[in-house]
Order: C-alpha cells, then sequence, then structure tokens
C-alpha cells in the first residue's frame, strides 16, 4: 500500500472521530476537483461553490459509511455529483435557470479564421456550446467526456436504463456537433 494512500486512510479515520484538522487536510486534498466536478453541472461559480460545501459536510457526516470499496475521491465525486444534479434540477423546477447565462453564450460575431484558433480557444468554444446543450445531454456529456465515467455508472447516477444512457450520450454527441459546425469551430 502506497504511503499516500495509507496517510488518507488515516486521515479518515481522524475524520470519523471528529479530528478537525483531518477533516481539513481531507478537503484541502479534494475541494479543487470536486469544485470543477460542481461548477460543469450547475452553471454557476458561487452555487458550486454552495454544493461543493455541502457535499463535503454530507461526506463527513457519512463517512462511517464508506466501505472503501472504491477510492474515497470517487465516493466523493460521486456524493458531488449527485448533491450538483440535485440542486440544478431543484433550481429549474424553481425556474431560476437563465438559459442565456451570458456567461456561456457564444456570439454571432465571434468569428474567428479556424487557421488562427488556438487550442485553448477551440476547448472554450466546445466548452460553451456543451453549456448551450439541452441540460440531459450536458451532464451526461460531462459525466462521460470529462469525469470519464462509464454508461453503467452514468445510468446509475441519472437514474436511466443503460440503453438509454449510450441513446442519450450518442445523441448529445451529434447535437454538440451540429452545433460546433454551425459556429464553425
Amino acid at each position: 500500500m502506497s504511503q499516500e494512500k495509507e496517510h488518507i486512510d488515516v486521515l479518515l479515520v481522524q475524520c470519523t472521530e471528529g479530528v478537525q484538522r483531518a477533516q481539513v487536510e481531507v478537503y484541502r486534498r479534494y475541494y479543487k476537483a470536486m469544485y470543477n466536478t460542481a461548477v460543469r453541472i450547475v452553471k454557476d461559480t458561487a452555487e458550486a461553490e454552495d454544493v461543493m460545501q455541502e457535499a463535503f459536510l454530507k461526506a463527513f457526516t457519512k463517512l462511517h459509511t464508506f466501505k472503501g470499496e472504491v477510492a474515497f475521491g470517487a465516493w466523493l465525486k460521486r456524493i458531488v455529483i449527485n448533491h450538483s444534479i440535485h440542486h440544478y434540477k431543484k433550481k429549474k423546477r424553481k425556474k431560476e435557470v437563465d438559459l442565456d447565462d451570458h456567461m456561456y453564450k457564444v456570439e454571432d460575431n465571434d468569428v474567428i479564421a479556424p487557421d488562427h484558433v488556438s487550442t485553448e480557444q477551440k476547448a472554450q468554444k466546445v466548452m460553451e456550446t456543451m453549456n448551450r446543450l439541452k441540460d440531459n445531454y450536458r451532464i451526461s456529456l460531462t459525466l462521460h467526456l470529462i469525469e470519464g465515467y462509464d454508461y453503467e455508472e452514468i445510468s446509475a447516477i441519472m437514474n436511466i436504463s443503460y440503453a438509454n444512457c449510450r441513446t442519450t450520450i450518442s445523441r448529445a454527441k451529434e447535437s454538440l456537433r451540429k452545433q460546433l459546425t454551425a459556429v464553425s469551430i
């Protein structure tokens, strides 16, 4: 067993005993990755911060249920993803979601010659375009392409069948391709 793995195991035991220093260290190790996961789903930086903090609180209170069958980071990420999706759906039900959020809008006059577009600019265009997809497309693509979950894991997270998951991701990719072609990336 690696020293890093042993150390996280020791920290988790201390966390279950309520040692605040251990909780701060676990938070410090994982907060950036968990924040990035949350912000890609909820599409708002302040809300992503709140969702991530709530997820950490839940993880610390439910740490006794962590059996070590998967890496702690994967277990924690699942909590963050579930909290993010729940928060986003709750916000959408309250009709607070602004689908034309200026942060994610691609302007019509934002035409750049493909030869001169840097990789970073292309990636930004892809992310902006992904954020305009239907919610289930955006979330499934984020989980699959960015977070690296397989179809089975995504179907469990999104509470859909395996076949529906594959179809959704396939349609999401096609929709993304069409929109990217339209903005000529």
